[in-house]
C-alpha cells in the first residue's frame, strides 16, 4: 500500500513537472487570459467516454489529444470524474497538446436538487476532492459547480443553494492558497430565465458569493440559420455589460445533419467575440443521440457477445465522423476573434442588478441572504427568498448537514447519452 501510494505520488510529480511550463489562466472582469497575458477563447469539446471518469488512461488521452488537435481544439469539458484515481497521465497529455480542462464537481449524486434544493457538508466535501485533484495541474481551466440545475421558472427557487455553492468551493479554494481557478456555472438555455440566472449569480456586492464565469448550454443555431433567425443576436444583447466572462459550454446543434458549424464564426466574429469566450461542442464521442466528432469503429447491438453496454465502443483509435469533424475545424482555422492583452485590458464593469421577484419566472426576491451549508430547505427559507427577507441567513442551520446529498439523477443537457450508457450499462452487468 505504501510503495503503491509513493508510486502515485512520484507520478503526480512527474506530470505535474512537464506541465509546468504551460500557461495557466485565469479570469480578469469580463475575459479570460493565459498568464502570460494574451487573451485565452475556448474552442472545446465535450469529453466523457465512460460515465465515471474518461480521464483515467493516459494511453487513450494521448491518442485523443492528438487528434484532437488537429480539429483545433484547444479545451475539453468533463462532467464527471473520480477524484480518488490518479489523473497525471491524461492531464499531462492534454497539457502537452495545449488543451485545457473545464470539469464539473458534481456527481451523479451531489448535483444540487432544484425541487427540494439542499447544500451541505456531504456535498461541499466531495466538491472539494475535486478540488483538491484537479488544482494541481496548471491546464484546469475552470470547475463547475452545477450544470443545468435550473430548468424552469419554479425551480428558480434553487438558486441561491447554487450561488452558496459558489460561496464555499471558493472560501475553500481560497483557503487553501490554491491559485484562483475560476468556479462558475453551466446553465440551461430557457428563455424565460434569461436573463435573469445570469445576472442573479453573478450580482451583489459581495464578489466571494458571485461566479468567476458563467456559461450556457444553447442549441439554438440549428441548419442554414443566422446571427438573427438563431436567436444569437439576443443572448449577445444580454450581456454587452456582463462583468464576468460568458461562454457556450455545450452548443451543436444536430438537426438536419449534417452539422455545419457556422455558428462558430458568429461566436468568434465581430458580433461577439468582444464579449463571449468561446464554446465547448457536444461532443468528442458518436453514440446513440448523433452528436459525435468521432467513433472509436462501428457500432453494434448491445446483445451481441462482448458488446460494450449501449453498443458504442469508447475506446481505440479514434475515426472522424465526416463531415461534421472536417466541417468544425474548418470552422475554427478560419476565424479570428478581436483580443486584448491582460496589460491593455483595465474593466470598468459592475454586477449586474439582482433581479427581483416574478411569479413563475423568477422566483427569488433580490439579493437575498444565502443558505447556510447544511441548512434545510422548508417554508420559511421559500419565504424569504421569494419575498427578499435575510430569514435564509438567521434560521438555523439543519443537524442534518452531514446527511447524504440528494440522489436526483442529472439527465439535462449531456446526459440523454450518458444516462442511456448509465441505464445499459446495469444491464449488462
Amino acid at each position: 500500500m505504501m510503495f503503491r501510494s509513493l508510486l502515485l505520488a512520484a507520478t503526480a510529480f512527474a506530470a505535474t513537472a512537464v506541465c509546468a511550463n504551460v500557461p495557466t489562466i485565469s479570469a480578469k472582469g469580463a475575459k479570460f487570459f493565459f498568464s502570460n497575458g494574451t487573451q485565452y477563447f475556448i474552442k472545446g469539446v465535450a469529453y466523457q467516454l465512460t460515465p465515471d471518469d474518461p480521464l483515467v488512461d493516459g494511453n487513450q488521452c494521448k491518442l485523443d489529444a492528438s487528434l484532437m488537435q488537429k480539429l483545433g481544439a484547444n479545451t475539453i469539458r468533463v462532467y464527471h470524474v473520480d477524484s480518488s484515481q490518479d489523473h497525471a497521465s491524461c492531464m499531462t497529455e492534454f497539457a502537452n497538446a495545449g488543451i485545457y480542462l473545464f470539469v464539473d464537481l458534481d456527481t451523479f449524486d451531489t448535483q444540487i436538487n432544484p425541487d427540494m434544493p439542499s447544500w451541505n457538508q456531504t456535498q461541499l466535501s466531495l466538491f472539494e476532492k475535486v478540488i483538491d485533484e484537479f488544482q494541481k495541474y496548471p491546464n484546469t481551466a475552470g470547475f463547475f459547480v452545477g450544470n443545468e440545475v435550473l430548468t424552469t421558472g419554479n425551480n428558480s427557487i434553487a438558486a441561491p443553494y447554487v450561488k452558496a455553492a459558489v460561496r464555499d468551493t471558493k472560501a475553500y479554494r481560497n483557503s487553501k492558497g490554491y491559485r484562483d481557478i475560476p468556479i462558475g456555472y453551466s446553465a440551461a438555455d430557457i428563455a424565460s430565465l434569461r436573463p435573469m440566472l445570469q445576472n442573479y449569480l453573478a450580482c451583489g456586492t459581495n464578489t466571494s458569493e458571485a461566479v468567476d464565469f458563467y456559461s450556457l448550454n444553447a442549441y439554438e443555431w440549428c441548419g442554414q440559420s443566422s446571427y438573427e433567425q438563431s436567436g444569437y443576436s439576443q443572448l449577445e444583447a444580454n450581456v454587452t455589460s456582463y462583468n464576468v466572462p460568458i461562454f457556450f459550454s455545450e452548443t451543436g446543434c444536430n438537426k438536419p445533419e449534417p452539422r455545419t458549424f457556422a455558428d462558430q464564426a458568429a461566436i468568434f466574429g465581430p458580433d461577439m467575440s468582444p464579449n463571449w469566450s468561446g464554446a465547448i461542442i457536444y461532443e468528442w464521442l458518436q453514440e446513440a443521440n448523433n452528436f459525435g466528432l468521432i467513433s472509436y469503429g462501428p457500432s453494434v447491438a448491445p446483445t451481441a457477445p462482448n458488446a460494450p453496454p449501449d453498443g458504442f465502443t469508447r475506446s481505440g483509435t479514434p475515426t472522424p465522423v465526416s463531415p461534421d469533424f472536417d466541417n468544425l475545424s474548418k470552422q475554427w482555422a478560419t476565424v479570428s476573434p478581436s483580443s486584448v492583452s491582460a496589460n491593455a485590458y483595465s474593466p470598468t464593469l459592475t454586477p449586474p442588478p439582482c433581479p427581483a421577484f416574478t411569479a413563475g419566472n423568477w422566483e427569488v426576491n433580490g439579493d437575498v441572504a444565502l443558505p447556510t451549508l447544511g441548512q434545510t430547505f422548508d417554508q420559511q427559507i421559500q419565504a424569504s427568498i421569494t419575498g427578499g427577507s435575510s430569514a435564509a441567513a438567521s434560521a438555523s442551520a439543519s443537524s442534518t448537514s452531514r446527511a447524504g446529498a440528494n440522489g436526483n439523477v442529472e439527465i439535462a443537457g449531456m446526459g440523454a447519452g450518458l444516462s442511456g450508457l448509465l441505464f445499459a450499462a446495469m444491464l449488462w452487468l
